[in-house]
């Protein structure tokens, strides 16, 4: 058997890593332990927050680095603390999205605070997807703005995820990015952070690099860490924008497309 080719396996959570129900199957979990044991190390890259993801490592068992918050954020699950975190300029932000409302009409907000407790603060007519996760609901505009944010999150009473993304990215792609990370999230962030971002930063603290990694998504906001990695793999579920940029599909998140793929390669 000849080793393991990749020193580095990175797995978004939602669509990917994660089941419908928000599990992890066994033979994934087999899959990833075997890459372990052969000496390569698992990193979850997940655009969640950390307040969003921990309750998922934990119940892993998962005790190594986590890159949250669209690259914002770089975890240590092991240790619980935040190792980097970068925040969005609020001003910055709010000039975006007056811009884009300005071509769009009213938009429903959400933001993510900033820290290892930082809550989602949730606005009125966003829908929170992905029920059971803490949020906390505002009225006053002005709470938004109160505290340190990573990101925002945008949705529109008729545009779809992919058409407020584009208009968003057209009108301020200049002072912020934009991501579209699934149906009916569209986040801005910090100008310049992407996945690739907090990755590469948790890479480099394992003595990784870019040449050495095989990375998993499902949506556009991987598209960074495809290009990143040695190596991209996309769920049969994937966006078609990610497949299109993907050295390879593998099965859907519900028929164990990471393990599918693992497993071949650990046999070879």
């Amino acid at each position: 058997m000849s080793p393991f080719p990749y020193r580095l396996v990175a797995t978004d959570l939602d669509g990917t890593l994660l089941r419908g129900d928000d599990s992890v199957s066994e033979r994934t979990r087999d899959a990833l332990a075997a890459v372990v044991a052969a000496g390569a190390a698992h990193i979850v890259v997940t655009g969640r927050s950390v307040p969003w993801t921990r309750h998922i490592l934990d119940d892993l068992g998962y005790d190594g680095l986590a890159v949250c918050g669209q690259g914002a954020q770089v975890y240590h699950a092991g240790e619980h603390r935040l190792l980097t975190s970068l925040t969005l300029d609020r001003q910055l932000a709010g000039l975006a999205l007056s811009k884009v409302e300005a071509e769009v009409g009213p938009l429903a907000l959400a933001a993510s605070r900033d820290g290892l407790e930082g809550e989602v603060l949730v606005g009125p007519g966003y829908r929170v997807l992905g029920g059971g996760l803490p949020s906390v609901p505002y009225e006053d505009p002005s709470e938004l703005w109160s505290a340190p944010l990573n990101k925002i999150y945008i949705q529109h009473p008729t545009l779809s995820s992919d058409e407020l993304a584009r208009v968003t990215r057209e009108t301020v792609g200049s002072l912020v990015d934009v991501v579209m990370a699934g149906e009916g999230i569209v986040e801005i962030l910090p100008l310049g952070l992407s996945k690739a971002t907090g990755l590469s930063l948790a890479a480099r603290r394992l003595g990784v690099k870019a040449a050495e990694t095989i990375a998993f998504g499902d949506m556009p906001n991987d598209i960074p860490m495809f290009a990143w990695a040695a190596r991209g793999v996309a769920m049969a579920n994937a966006h078609d924008e990610l497949k299109a940029v993907a050295d390879e599909v593998t099965s859907s998140n519900e028929d164990d497309g990471i393990a599918v793929v693992l497993e071949r390669l650990l046999a070879r």
